[in-house]
């Protein structure tokens, strides 16, 4: 599917399987644990959903992965690949996202949460305080990520 974004960029979704490769040079995950979805606190946007860039030699899943753990401690039990957008950046460049469903076993102390102030658990999206929430937890396209997830039947709220 192609919308336009808030700020008037084109952006195409395709929804994926675990069949399909990803190959984007970003990641985003959707995680659930003990039946609330999993954020994380960024100390400068707010509540948003764990992810980042791909790093030099990752894989979108290694790094999906670390990024989970980097900002909320959490460890992985189920991974499912689900979608994959491109946005055309004001700049003509192309920013391709990798998005991913987790389904999170449990979490480990660490000493830092990077940019974050770690993790944090809501029912909904709706649940998080309006001046809580980043400006990516707005974002049109995560938003259809998620009603994907629900879909899928992997979240039920």
């Amino acid at each position: 599917m192609e919308f336009r974004d808030k700020d008037n960029r084109t952006v195409t979704l395709n929804f994926k399987t675990n069949k399909d490769t990803p190959s984007g040079n970003h990641v985003l995950t959707i995680p659930i644990y003990n039946h609330q979805l999993l954020f994380t606190r960024h100390k400068v946007r707010g509540v948003e959903f764990p992810g980042g860039k791909v790093e030099s030699g990752e894989t979108p899943l290694d790094a999906v992965l670390r990024e989970l753990y980097e900002e909320t401690g959490a460890v992985a039990e189920k991974c499912i690949y689900i979608a994959q957008y491109k946005v055309n950046t004001n700049d003509h460049s192309t920013f391709l996202k990798d998005v991913f469903f987790i389904e999170v076993s449990h979490f480990i102390e660490t000493s830092t949460y990077y940019e974050t102030n770690g993790p944090c658990l809501f029912e909904n999206v709706s649940n998080i305080p309006t001046d809580k929430q980043s400006f990516l937890i707005q974002d049109a396209t995560i938003l259809k990520c998620l009603e994907r997830v629900r879909a899928l039947g992997f979240y039920k709220n």
